[in-house]
């Protein structure tokens, strides 16, 4: 049996007996209101009935608009990047949009090939969430003339619209925190310097550390990544006599602290009190649950996807910094310190069988255990 053909504006404008004009006037909110009421009420209701499904590509030849927008991410396995594309495709599906996602890595010229092909298939604008610093992709879309806008990250030169998180506020809270508890001797895990996070995380540690008087010791990771943060834990803790707290620039590097730790039999926050920054879905899960500096992902999205929106519908070249608090989140990998690393870090019964900090499970009411 052949497929029943779709519901065109033609055929929708014979069921209702009126022109295909006045369809296509009432089934668009913006000039609704010059179709009588009861009319466009009628043809709302067959368009229903009938199974009327709005033809994108005839829409995008008709207006220019293709109503898709590209996001560019870095790592789409990274968890930080789960929530933002939530709120940036909440917000685009509430306006109509939908998001195009490409996961390109950190590799410039592979950005630079999915911006072409985004836009070759006219996307009405982008979301970068891969910009460096000195970033040659945001000046290729700039040649490109497409909009563009940043999240989670900026680039030096402020040549376009970003929603990033307050970075070294959030490092002050962490510092703040640790010193509030009694320690002294606070190393620091940074990220990668080439990246705005990376580099204001550090000034915030390094401002904040200046402010209580206190000197900074500071590791630089080369990646966001768990397997990073091992070697520059490593190097603190042979480095940095009377260490008692590390505070790490991402969760993951963080976590990559937790196994230094084991690797050296020390415990947390026995030897060592360690803070993330993200809180990224499952940290309060691990072993122990990990105090961190939580951003609103989600709401970095959600303000991403406005920005672009209103631009594209300005059609005004309007430079703007959406600048969201972040807020310090105490769990259990933070306390007062015990003079010293010395003591053996214990993996709790039911530990993973690689020797890794288990995961810890959490008694949910109503769920059972």
């Amino acid at each position: 049996m052949a497929p029943s053909p779709p519901i065109t504006l033609k055929r929708l404008a014979e069921a209702t007996g009126v022109h295909p004009s006045t369809v296509s006037r009432a089934l668009n909110e913006k000039t609704r209101h010059l179709v009588a009421a009861d009319v466009a009420e009628r043809i709302l209701a067959a368009a229903q009935a009938l199974g009327y499904t709005p033809n994108r590509l005839a829409a995008s030849l008709r207006t220019g608009r293709s109503r898709l927008i590209g996001v560019i991410l870095p790592d789409i396995a990274n968890p930080v990047f789960s929530p933002i594309l939530g709120g940036i495709a909440e917000v685009l599906a509430a306006a109509g949009y939908s998001p195009v996602v490409a996961d390109a890595g950190d590799d410039t010229s592979l950005q630079t090939l999915f911006v072409d092909n985004l836009i070759n298939h006219q996307v009405d604008g982008l979301i970068l969430a891969t910009v460096t610093r000195e970033d040659g992709v945001v000046s290729h879309c700039l040649a490109r003339g497409v909009p563009v806008v940043l999240v989670n990250r900026f680039e030096q030169r402020g040549r376009v619209s970003a929603v990033v998180s307050d970075d070294a506020a959030g490092m002050c809270l962490a510092v703040d925190h640790v010193v509030a508890q009694g320690h002294a001797v606070i190393g620091h895990v940074a990220g990668p310097h080439h990246l705005s996070t990376g580099e204001l995380r550090r000034s915030g540690y390094g401002a904040a550390m200046a402010r209580h008087g206190l000197a900074p010791h500071v590791e630089e990771a080369e990646r966001y990544a768990r397997e990073a943060g091992i070697g520059p834990a490593l190097r603190l803790l042979d480095t940095v006599p009377g260490l008692t707290a590390i505070l790490a620039a991402n969760d993951l590097l963080a976590l990559g602290v937790y196994d230094a730790l084991h690797s050296r039999g020390l415990s947390c926050p026995g030897d060592i009190s360690v803070v993330g920054h993200n809180d990224m879905p499952l940290v309060d899960l691990v072993a122990p649950p990990l105090t961190t500096v939580r951003i609103s992902h989600r709401d970095m999205g959600r303000e991403a996807a406005r920005l672009l929106l209103e631009e594209i519908a300005d059609g005004a070249d309007v430079r703007r910094r959406i600048v969201l608090p972040p807020e310090l989140v105490t769990r259990a990998s933070t306390g007062r310190p015990s003079g010293g690393a010395g003591r053996r870090f214990v993996t709790p019964l039911g530990g993973r069988p690689d020797g890794l900090p288990p995961f810890r499970r959490q008694k949910r009411p109503g769920l059972g255990d």
